[in-house]
C-alpha cells in the first residue's frame, strides 16, 4: 500500500480552512502556537498531565495507507476524563472569541483526542481548546466531550476530503519517478567540465554535504547542477528540490532547462515563485475581500483550484499560475505559495528560503531532510544575506504615526512616542552625526514591544485597511526590526545615523555566515554555484561552510584563442576622472572605429558611467547608443537588449553599470555582442558600512579591505567581462581599463582565461 505521511496540522489545514484573505496584515502572534502563552499554560498543568505529546495512528483509505502524526499541547489525565488541550495565543480581546469561531482547532484537537482514544481503547474523551491573550495572558477555554465513534468519523470525513488530493500526489509521483529513470542528459554531449560538474552535484547529495562550485560562463552550469539533482531524486535521496537565485533572467534559465528535460520526457511539478506586486491582478495591492475579489473566499476555492492545476500542468510558471487563479478567482500569489509546497521543485528567490521573515515555515523538518538546495549566482548571497539579516526603523514614521493616531487611538499614539522618545535620547546621547556600538539598543526594542501589541490590536480590530497604511507599515517595520534583534551577536553592530530631522538606526548584520547556516539547517544539502565563485576561501568563509563541505573548480570550456584580452592602464579612481575621462572617451571611440560591432561598457556606478556618457555622445553624436536607467520596467530591460543586433551595420554600445541587471545572467550570443570593456575595478563606493566590514574583518585578523571592497568588486568585473563568450562559435574582445589590474593585488583575481593580456 502506497504511504501517506501527514501532519495533523497540515490536514485539518487542507479540509477545514475557508473564508477570505481578509488584509494585508496577519498577526504574527495572532492564534498561531506562541512558544511563552503554551508554556505558561503547561506550567499550571497537574502532576500527572503530560505536555508536548506525540501521537501517531495509520488508517488504511482505498488503495492509500494514512500515517497521521502530530503533537498535542496538552494531555490531561484525570479519574472523570481524559482531555486533550489545544492551546493557541491571540492578540485579539479574549472576550471576542466565541466557542465555534475557529472551526479548524477543533479539528486539529479531535484528531489528536481520536489517536489517543485509539491506541489505548477509550470510549470517550474530551477535548479542550485553551485561548490565551498574549499581553494580559488572560484565558478562556472551551471543552467538548465526544464519543470514540464520533472522534472516528471526524478522522475518516478528513481523510476522505483529502484523499482526492493525496491520490492526485501519489499518481505524480509514480509518474515522476518512472520518468526519472528512463531520463537522459538533454543534449547529445556533455561540455567539457559539465561532467564533473554534475558528478560532484550528485556526490555532495549522495553524502549530505554542501558543495562551492566555480563553473565559468558557457559552463551549462544550470543544466549541470538540475540534472543530477533530479536524477537523485528518482533514485529516493529527494523529494524536493529548491532553485534559487536573485534574477528574474536566471529563474528563467532554470525553467528553460526543465521544459528541455520534459521534451525528453521528464514529468516534473515545478513552480515559480514571483513577487506579489508583479503578479497581482489589480492595479492596486489590497489584500482585503472588500478590494479584491480573488481574495474574497479565497480558502473556499483554492483547494479545488490547485487540484485541478496539479493534475493538468508540470511547468507552472508566471503565465500558468495566472491562468488557474484567473478560472478558479483566487489570488495569484497565495496560489502559488500554497502550490510550492506540494511541487517537486521550487524556483524563487533566495529569500524564501533563507529570510527569516519571508521563508516558506510551513516546509516541516522531516521534509527539510528530503530537500536539496541549488544556489545559483551564489555570490550574490553573501550582501543579500547582509540585507535579509539586518534591519531599520526611522524616527519620523513613529512620529507620524504619534501624529495620525493621537485622536483615533490613544494607546497606540502614546506607544508610539514612547519610541519616538527613545530616537530623541539617542540623538542627544552623541554630538557625532553617527554612533556605533556593539550591543542592540534594548531600551528601544522594550518600548517597540509596546508599540507592536497596541498596533496589533488596532490592526486587528480595522483589517489592516488602506486608511491604517502608515500604521500597518510602521508595524512591520518594528516587528521586523525585533526578530532581527533575537538574532543579534558577536557578528552585529548597531549604528544610528542622526542628521537634522531624521534619526536612522540599524541593526546591522556584518558576517552572514552563521545566520546562513541556521536558515539551511535541516535541509540535506546545499549546492552554491557561480562563475565567480573566486576566492573559494572568501565565499566558503562567509556563505557558512563546514569542515565536511567541498568544492569543485571547473575549467573555462572555450579556448583562449577565442578570446582577445587588453588591459589599459588607465587610473579610474575617483580623483583621477576628471583628467582621465578624455583619454578613456577617445579609447571607446577608436575601438569602435577599428572594430565595428556591438558593445558593452560597464562602469562602476550610474555617475561615472553617466559623465563618460555625456562626453562621448558630445564628440561622437553620430553614434548609436544605448544608456542603462535606474529603474527599468521588465519592457525597457527587453527594449535594452534587443538594440544588440547581430545584424547591426553600424558599430553600437551599450552603457552599464556593474553589479546591475545587465551584467549578470543574460546571453547576447554570437554577433549580438563582440566586445566588453569594463571600467574602473568595480569597487563599493566608500561609505559607512563597507568601513564597518573593513574594520570588523580587520579586528578578526583578516583583510579587511578585500572584504569589503576588493572581493566584491573584482566579482562585479568577472560578472561583466562573463557576458562576452557564451558559445564555442562566440569570439570577442575583452578590455580592463585600470593600472590596477597589474597590481599582484588584483592579478591573482582575474581567471585563467584571462591572463593572456596585451598591456596597451
Amino acid at each position: 500500500m502506497p504511504i501517506i505521511q501527514i501532519a495533523v496540522r497540515a490536514l485539518v489545514e487542507y479540509v477545514c480552512r475557508s473564508g477570505s484573505i481578509d488584509s494585508g496584515f496577519r498577526t504574527v502572534s495572532s492564534l498561531t502556537e506562541g512558544t511563552k502563552a503554551h508554556q505558561h499554560i503547561q506550567k499550571q498543568y497537574g502532576e500527572n498531565d503530560l505536555k508536548e505529546v506525540y501521537l501517531t495512528t495509520e488508517i488504511p483509505y482505498g488503495d492509500l495507507l494514512f500515517v497521521i502524526d502530530g503533537r498535542c499541547d496538552g494531555l490531561l489525565l484525570s479519574e472523570a476524563a481524559y482531555t486533550i488541550d489545544e492551546i493557541k495565543s491571540t492578540a485579539m480581546s479574549i472576550a471576542l472569541i466565541t466557542e465555534d469561531m475557529f472551526p479548524v482547532h477543533w479539528a486539529q484537537a479531535k484528531c489528536y483526542a481520536y489517536m489517543y482514544a485509539r491506541a489505548q481503547g477509550l470510549e470517550r474523551m474530551c477535548v479542550q481548546l485553551t485561548y490565551v491573550q498574549v499581553d494580559t495572558e488572560q484565558q478562556k477555554r472551551f471543552v467538548k466531550e465526544a464519543a470514540f465513534e464520533e472522534l472516528e468519523q471526524h478522522m475518516q470525513e478528513m481523510i476522505r476530503q483529502y484523499a482526492p488530493y493525496a491520490q492526485m500526489l501519489q499518481r505524480h509521483v509514480r509518474q515522476r519517478d518512472s520518468s526519472i529513470r528512463e531520463l537522459q542528459f538533454p543534449f547529445k554531449a556533455y561540455r567539457e567540465g559539465q561532467r564533473k560538474l554534475a558528478g560532484a552535484v550528485y556526490q555532495s547529495i549522495e553524502t549530505g554535504s554542501k558543495l562551492f562550485a566555480k563553473a565559468p560562463t558557457g559552463t551549462g552550469k544550470t543544466i549541470s547542477t538540475i540534472f543530477p539533482a533530479v536524477k537523485a531524486m528518482g533514485m529516493g535521496l529527494l523529494q524536493r528540490v529548491f532553485y534559487v537565485t536573485a534574477r528574474t533572467t536566471t529563474r528563467t534559465a532554470a525553467e528553460e532547462s526543465f521544459t528541455l528535460m520534459q521534451r525528453a520526457g521528464l514529468h516534473i511539478h515545478t513552480v515559480t515563485l514571483t513577487a506579489k506586486d508583479k503578479i497581482c491582478f489589480k492595479d492596486e495591492v489590497r489584500c482585503t475581500k472588500v478590494h479584491c475579489e480573488f481574495a474574497d473566499g479565497y480558502y473556499d476555492r483554492i483547494n479545488g483550484a490547485l487540484l485541478d492545476m496539479l493534475t493538468h500542468e508540470t511547468l507552472i510558471n508566471r503565465p500558468i499560475i495566472e491562468q488557474y487563479a484567473r478560472k478558479h478567482r483566487v489570488c495569484p500569489f497565495e496560489m502559488s505559495l500554497d502550490a510550492a509546497y506540494a511541487a517537486d521543485v521550487i524556483i524563487c528567490d533566495y529569500n524564501y528560503v533563507f529570510d527569516p521573515r519571508v521563508s516558506l515555515k510551513r516546509l516541516l523538518a522531516e521534509q527539510k531532510k528530503q530537500t536539496a538546495i541549488l544556489v545559483d549566482e551564489a555570490h550574490n548571497l553573501v550582501d543579500r544575506a547582509r540585507e535579509m539579516f539586518s534591519g531599520v526603523l526611522y524616527k519620523s514614521d513613529f512620529l507620524n504615526v504619534q501624529r495620525e493616531f493621537k485622536a483615533l487611538n490613544q494607546s497606540v499614539s502614546k506607544a508610539a512616542k514612547a519610541v519616538n522618545e527613545q530616537f530623541i535620547s539617542l540623538r542627544k546621547q552623541s554630538t557625532e552625526p553617527i554612533r556605533i556600538t556593539q550591543e542592540p539598543p534594548q531600551a528601544l526594542l522594550d518600548e517597540l514591544e509596546h508599540f507592536i501589541v497596541h498596533a496589533e490590536r488596532e490592526l486587528s480590530s480595522h483589517g489592516g485597511t488602506s486608511d491604517h497604511s502608515l500604521l500597518l507599515d510602521t508595524y512591520f517595520a518594528a516587528q521586523s526590526f525585533v526578530r532581527i534583534a533575537k538574532l543579534y551577536d558577536e557578528r552585529f553592530v548597531t549604528y544610528a545615523e542622526c542628521t537634522k530631522s531624521e534619526v536612522e538606526i540599524k541593526l546591522f548584520c556584518l558576517d552572514p555566515s552563521y545566520l546562513l547556516q541556521q536558515m539551511g539547517k535541516g535541509y540535506r544539502s546545499h549546492i552554491f554555484f557561480s562563475a565567480t565563485l573566486a576566492p573559494f576561501a572568501y565565499f566558503m568563509r562567509m556563505l557558512g561552510a563546514g569542515e565536511d563541505d567541498y568544492t569543485v573548480s571547473i575549467p573555462s570550456p572555450f579556448s583562449k584563442e577565442q578570446l582577445d584580452v587588453y588591459i589599459q592602464p588607465l587610473s579610474t579612481r575617483y580623483q583621477d576622472r576628471e583628467r582621465t575621462k578624455a583619454p578613456l572617451t577617445q579609447l571607446l571611440s577608436q575601438l569602435m572605429d577599428t572594430t565595428p560591432g556591438n558593445y558593452l561598457f560597464f562602469f562602476p556606478s550610474y555617475a561615472y558611467m553617466n559623465e563618460v556618457y555625456e562626453a562621448f555622445t558630445a564628440s561622437a553624436p553620430h553614434r548609436k547608443t544605448i544608456l542603462q536607467q535606474a529603474d527599468m520596467t521588465e519592457e525597457d530591460r527587453d527594449s535594452f537588449l534587443g538594440a544588440f543586433d547581430a545584424d547591426n551595420r553600424e558599430a553600437f554600445a551599450g552603457f552599464a553599470v556593474m553589479g546591475g541587471i545587465f551584467s549578470e545572467g543574460i546571453d547576447l550570443v554570437g554577433d549580438r555582442l563582440t566586445g566588453v570593456v569594463v571600467v574602473g575595478v568595480g569597487l563599493p563606493q566608500l561609505g559607512l558600512e563597507r568601513n564597518i566590514i573593513k574594520d570588523y574583518f580587520n579586528a578578526a585578523g583578516l583583510h579587511g579591505y578585500d572584504y569589503a571592497y576588493v572581493f566584491p568588486g573584482m566579482n562585479k568585473v568577472l560578472q561583466a567581462g562573463g557576458r562576452l563568450i557564451r558559445s564555442e562559435q562566440d569570439r570577442g574582445l575583452l578590455m580592463l581599463v585600470d593600472d590596477r589590474y597589474l597590481q599582484p593585488q588584483y592579478q591573482r583575481l582575474l581567471p585563467e582565461e584571462w591572463r593572456h593580456y596585451t598591456v596597451l
